[in-house]
């Protein structure tokens, strides 16, 4: 009976051992919830939303212009913007339109906003080389900006990031309950 006993326990104890490994494994390279603080992606995010980041999301393509993203900002704190400027891209925003390579592009997640704004543009007139010094996008880091233009610090004021320091794709917002869905 002792024995029996003995088995069961160490039968449990492996399956939890088991749960853990498997837990951390999940959390540290595949997927890891991160919650939003401050304003910088409104209407797109709210402060306080729980969403989960997709870290395999990157190890097995490119991020692409208008991506969600995490990254490792310098002030230890771990950011969330929106990809504007893929490597090799000029960027400049003139009459509140994003110019990408010469090209405009419609934001359709700044239009709540847009329409709001009675004073100015919602995004300030700039060029790349007034921003960041360089007419391009470096290799290997992204140009990225909150959707909130008025109230976020991004590439703008910290410089671009390197693909090193992006932890992953965010599109899942799962707290709180009444606002669970994917987001572009």
């Amino acid at each position: 009976m002792a024995e029996k006993k003995k088995n069961e326990l160490w039968e449990w104890t492996k399956a939890l051992l088991i749960a853990v490994v498997l837990a951390a494994v999940i959390r540290y390279f595949l997927f890891a919830p991160i919650v939003v603080d401050g304003l910088s992606m409104m209407p797109t995010l709210h402060d306080q939303d729980r969403m989960i980041v997709n870290k395999l999301s990157y190890k097995v393509g490119e991020p692409e212009r208008f991506d969600i993203i995490v990254f490792h900002a310098p002030e230890n704190k771990d950011y969330i913007k929106r990809v504007i400027g893929l490597p090799g891209d000029t960027v400049e925003y003139k009459n509140d339109t994003l110019y990408v390579n010469g090209k405009a592009y419609e934001e359709p997640y700044l239009e709540e906003y847009k329409k709001q704004v009675i004073d100015g543009p919602l995004t300030d007139p700039f060029t790349l080389e007034e921003k960041i010094g360089r007419k391009t996008v470096p290799e290997s880091h992204l140009f990225v900006m909150g959707d909130n233009r008025r109230f976020s610090k991004d590439s703008r004021h910290i410089g671009t990031v390197p693909f090193d320091e992006v932890l992953g794709k965010t599109s899942i917002i799962y707290w709180p309950i009444n606002d669970i869905r994917t987001i572009e």
